[in-house]
């Protein structure tokens, strides 16, 4: 008779992206994930067979979070170019968006790795650029290309800030997308939502 599960998938995998978020891809060993889940290794050998397969599972999980906080915040946010800014200011990290900029980085070069891991990143990229472009043009084309480039700007002013994070981020991609809306033509509201 097969033993139930004391972990959920869904719980493990949790533990799992908080602990490669910390470590990258490559740290992501069964004894390293035996330590973080409260799992052996032999058991988790047999959810997953191969330690690829882990690094993939556990990444997938974390589009799949990514997809629901995007999601959420395409729910909250004003359909303005305001709530556009808003909308891409959920998204970021917070207090530790310096050290996710790096760990992030790592995990991207898994995503291009990976063609899985790489069709997710493009699928969400599309869904957030349409969720912006709705908010900046209500004309479809001009909402791809807008939405598009906004995506891009805030990716762009995002991995700059950690470069030279002398402001707190939120501000310093606040300023950064408000300017390139003021450059698009576009006017940002003051919300600050």
């Amino acid at each position: 008779m097969a033993r139930g599960k004391t972990i959920s998938d869904s719980d493990l995998l949790d533990r799992l992206v908080d602990t490669i978020g910390r470590i990258g891809p490559a740290g992501l060993s069964f004894a390293v994930a035996s330590r973080a889940a409260g799992l052996s290794p032999a058991t988790l050998v047999q959810r997953f067979g191969a330690r690829d397969a882990m690094v993939e599972a556990t990444l997938l999980r974390a589009w799949d979070l990514l997809d629901a906080r995007t999601k959420a915040a395409d729910q909250e946010a004003s359909h303005d170019p305001a709530g556009a800014i808003a909308l891409l200011i959920a998204l970021m990290p917070g207090e530790t968006a310096e050290h996710s900029v790096a760990d992030g980085l790592l995990l991207l070069r898994e995503d291009f790795r990976n063609p899985r891991l790489r069709a997710r990143g493009a699928a969400w990229g599309d869904r957030l650029a349409e969720a912006l472009g709705r908010r900046l043009s209500d004309d479809a084309e001009d909402a791809g290309r807008l939405g598009r480039q906004m995506a891009n700007v805030w990716q762009g002013a995002v991995i700059w800030w950690a470069f030279k994070p002398d402001t707190d981020p939120e501000t310093a991609i606040r300023t950064a997308l408000e300017d390139w809306c003021r450059t698009a033509g576009l006017t940002p509201a003051a919300s600050r939502t």
